[in-house]
């Protein structure tokens, strides 16, 4: 009987340390952590669960993220990165209620699992471990878990989604489902029935101004003047406003076609828009005059001026170009 019941023990410890017996055990604890996941997820953990859901052998993933969220620890990116790692876990969690991507998401706080951060040699927060199978169709050779690199600047959701998708490949990848924003969306739709209430109110008011041709007339000679006098060349080439002449002075103008300078294009501007102001009275302010004389007056006070700051303009082509053949007086 002593010897029936020594075969007996050794089949029985066969039988428990045989792979099916792991397999088995495996697949109970991941149907345990998964039925937890389903109603919250990421799954919490403490110390003896931690050993349980990454205890070898074992045929599914586990992705378990290593923070510290209470004040004292002072961890800031622990705190920013929790709401992001909440929707990756639910997202995932919701897109596989079956388990066919055989993953766990997991989160271990420092106040819960003092022992496992020593054990792990951890200084830092947080920290995010891939343990990959160890059996089944997946299993992987290297037994050592994943890191995830924090270090790369501010980490979203869909960031460890794309770093988790390559790690886990042939499996199902939920897509990140952020939940909605209705604090969001009730304050824009508030915003533009505001806006809407406020221009209809407003229409009155503004429409005449608007509709004011010279108004128009004035915005669209300004916008000729800045881009014909060469504001969105100074903007692409960033072009210095300007520059010494050697001598402890100040260049205005640059010689050359191909280069200017910023108070260049101001002067040039300045100077069209004088040109186009003098055009401008003698076609329709001085026809308005009723008397004759001053009617003669205002043209010859207009065409001077006009004569006066073309010369002046073509003294400026002369600078830029010196072979530039044409001049008028007083500037030749």
């Amino acid at each position: 009987m002593r010897w029936l019941a020594s075969v007996f023990a050794a089949f029985l410890l066969m039988t428990l340390e045989s792979p099916v017996w792991a397999r088995k055990s495996s697949a109970d604890r991941f149907q345990k952590f998964h039925a937890k996941a389903l109603s919250s997820s990421p799954v919490k953990l403490d110390d003896a669960t931690f050993k349980s859901v990454t205890l070898a052998p074992r045929d599914y993933t586990v992705l378990v993220l290593l923070t510290a969220l209470d004040p004292r620890f002072g961890c800031k990116l622990c705190t920013e990165f929790q709401p992001e790692w909440d929707v990756l876990a639910g997202s995932w969690t919701k897109g596989d209620k079956e388990g066919e991507s055989r993953a766990i998401f997991a989160t271990l706080d420092f106040a819960d699992g003092r022992d496992t951060f020593m054990s792990l040699g951890l200084q830092t927060a947080p920290v995010l471990l891939l343990y990959q199978p160890t059996a089944g169709n997946h299993a992987v050779a290297v037994l050592e878990p994943l890191r995830y690199d924090f270090t790369s600047g501010p980490q979203v959701a869909e960031q460890v989604h794309s770093w988790l998708s390559r790690h886990l490949p042939g499996r199902p990848h939920p897509p990140v489902k952020r939940p909605i924003n209705w604090i969001r969306w009730v304050s824009s739709v508030a915003i533009a029935l505001g806006f809407c209430t406020g221009l209809i109110t407003a229409t009155p008011y503004v429409l005449p101004v608007l509709q004011n041709r010279n108004l128009w007339a004035a915005m669209s000679l300004i916008a000729i003047l800045l881009f014909t006098s060469g504001h969105m060349f100074n903007q692409i080439r960033k072009i210095p406003y300007v520059v010494g002449n050697g001598r402890g002075g100040v260049t205005y103008f640059a010689a050359g076609f191909q280069t200017q300078l910023g108070i260049e294009t101001q002067v040039v501007a300045v100077l069209y828009a004088i040109l186009s102001f003098c055009a401008i009275s003698l076609a329709v302010k001085v026809p308005r005059i009723a008397n004759p004389k001053q009617q003669q007056v205002a043209v010859l006070a207009w065409a001077g001026a006009l004569f006066v700051i073309h010369s002046l303009l073509l003294s400026v082509f002369r600078i830029k170009n010196g072979g530039y053949p044409f001049s008028l007086p007083p500037f030749m």
